[in-house]
């Protein structure tokens, strides 16, 4: 047991020394700070059953992205003469244990508001407010905090971003300087019996015999974050003028944005501080863009999804959630696994989806194409199923903003005009007509010409010989063909929407099964349709 004053600092998110309140309300006037971070395996055990390389929630490129984050944060700890302690198991549990075994008088940690991490808070404070240990939980992983904002606007979330904004006005930490650095911490009191470990390999976690060409060219870090912000500010122009939703999806060499979203997401680079150098380069242009477009626009936005992620109860389901227009969308595991597998057919999607599963990354508008493909624009399929897919493989999957943007591209919710679809072909080729993008993530396509490359089934079969490509062997034809899917899908949300309009959002299971069976039905009717036709015109050739 250690005498005198003792914090557990206790990172999960929040994994950075600069603008990190929690850590320094620990230091403060404590002769011990012992920083734990616990491998919950709720997140990191190995998962054969999976459909990629990872656990049941996040694949290997999140894993390694924030093994190298606790790497790094380690590094920084010694420098400032103290470590990460490392633990594996149920956080709750081992948290509490700590707090017994140690003669700690305060628990510190960053406020988070993930349904799973509230209710694992609530078990880790009750049991400190019973043992008389001061609890310190700031929010800092987001500009403001969602709860004041909710109260604000009477106790509901705001649903669009201009009143979010209004709303929200200048954060108040805004105008005076973030702490950015610790000169020293106090060091680490007597672990007792524990066990502790360095921060494990991803080998050591029994991820066994992944090959490097799934790896990501990004490494997780607080020194990698901050070497990035440098480079993405010190461009003073390219910030000022920034706009969303401009940018080239098919940029990949070097990304059209900034890819800091994985860094914010594990608070490896501080929300706030990002704000503050962002004010800065404004105050010193003539002119720069504003929010919603803006970089600073970008980071609202987070703020804005992570409120009303916050305020929705069932936020990351259509059923039971106030906010989500109730549509029957097909359960269809072909076509799913089809889209996930980049065996779409088409090349554009494809190529977007291969770079999902290499890099756990992509370009804001190729996911908005890949996304509306598979839910309104061509698919019909679940938004559910590709939200599982994204929140697995990304490196920057975020509960709240990931569930945000499948509401709004599927129609769901935000955005309505369901009019509007992405096209497979055309979209890609405006940014990328030589398709080089397509050539890289689909080696199997580098040698067909660019006329074709968008559209390989339409190639004759002289030249998908001559490019060593034939659709439907080495690359698969189109699953769905765009001009009579995306028709299908409009007609089935107008339905949806009028359902949902009529009984005024009270859509039962039973409705939506009803109006499951009518688009069914219509299907079954128009595929007779079709057999009898081609059965004609076979008929026809032969006689």
């Amino acid at each position: 047991m250690s005498s005198g004053s003792a914090s557990l600092m206790w990172f999960r998110k929040g994994l950075r020394i600069h603008d990190n309140p929690a850590l320094e309300y620990a230091s403060k006037g404590a002769k011990f700070v012992y920083p734990v971070f616990v491998i919950d395996p709720h997140y990191m055990e190995p998962d054969p059953t999976a459909f990629s390389p990872g656990s049941s929630r996040a694949g290997m490129n999140r894993i390694r992205f924030l093994l190298e984050s606790l790497v790094d944060l380690d590094l920084s700890l010694k420098k400032l003469g103290s470590r990460l302690l490392v633990f594996k198991g149920e956080p709750s549990e081992i948290l509490i244990r700590c707090l017994q075994e140690w003669d700690v008088n305060k628990l510190c940690f960053e406020y988070d508001t993930d349904p799973y991490y509230q209710a694992l808070d609530m078990k880790v404070k009750d049991y400190a407010s019973t043992a008389g240990i001061e609890v310190f939980s700031p929010v800092s992983h987001t500009l403001f905090n969602p709860a004041d904002i909710i109260q604000k606007n009477g106790g509901k979330p705001p649903l669009t971003y201009q009143s979010f904004l209004k709303l929200a006005g200048q954060p108040l930490w805004a105008s005076s300087p973030l702490p950015v650095s610790l000169s020293s911490l106090p060091p680490v009191g007597d672990v007792g019996y524990f066990e502790i470990s360095e921060v494990p390999t991803v080998e050591e976690l029994g991820y066994k015999g992944y090959g490097q060409e799934e790896l990501s060219p990004f490494r997780g870090g607080e020194s990698e974050a901050l070497k990035k912000l440098r480079e993405s500010i010190s461009d003073k122009e390219w910030v000022a003028n920034f706009e969303k939703p401009k940018g080239d999806p098919s940029a990949y060499l070097k990304p059209a944005t900034t890819v800091l979203s994985p860094y914010l997401k594990f608070g490896c680079l501080s929300s706030r501080y990002f704000y503050q150098c962002l004010t800065d380069v404004y105050q010193n242009v003539k002119k720069h863009t504003s929010p919603p477009v803006s970089l600073v626009g970008q980071l609202l936005w987070r703020d804005f999804f992570y409120t009303v992620a916050f305020g929705t109860p069932n936020f990351d389901r259509m059923k039971g959630n106030r906010i989500c227009k109730q549509i029957p969308w097909s359960n269809d595991d072909e076509l799913l696994a089809a889209w996930r597998e980049a065996r779409t057919g088409y090349p554009w999607i494809d190529a977007i989806m291969v770079q999902l599963r290499k890099w756990g990354w992509m370009h804001h508008l190729a996911r908005h194409c890949v996304a509306c493909f598979l839910t309104r624009g061509d698919m019909f399929v679940h938004w559910e199923k590709g939200r599982d897919v994204f929140e697995r493989l990304l490196i920057d999957s975020d509960w709240a903003i990931n569930n945000g943007n499948w509401l709004w591209l599927s129609c769901s919710s935000f955005f309505y005009q369901y009019n509007r679809i992405y096209s497979p072909v055309s979209f890609g080729k405006k940014y990328d007509p030589n398709g080089n993008y397509i050539r890289h993530f689909l080696p199997v396509l580098k040698d067909m010409p660019k006329e074709y490359i968008y559209e390989p089934w339409t190639a004759p079969l002289t030249i998908q010989t001559r490019a060593k490509c034939i659709i439907g062997r080495d690359y698969p034809a189109p699953v769905v063909s765009h001009d009579s899917a995306s028709k299908e899908c409009k007609r089935k949300l107008g339905e949806a929407y009028a359902l949902n309009q009529k009984l005024n959002g009270q859509v039962s299971e039973d409705d939506l099964k009803n109006l499951r069976r009518k688009f069914e039905g219509e299907e079954n009717q128009e595929s007779g349709r079709r057999q009898k036709q081609k059965r004609l015109t076979d008929w026809l050739k032969d006689h």
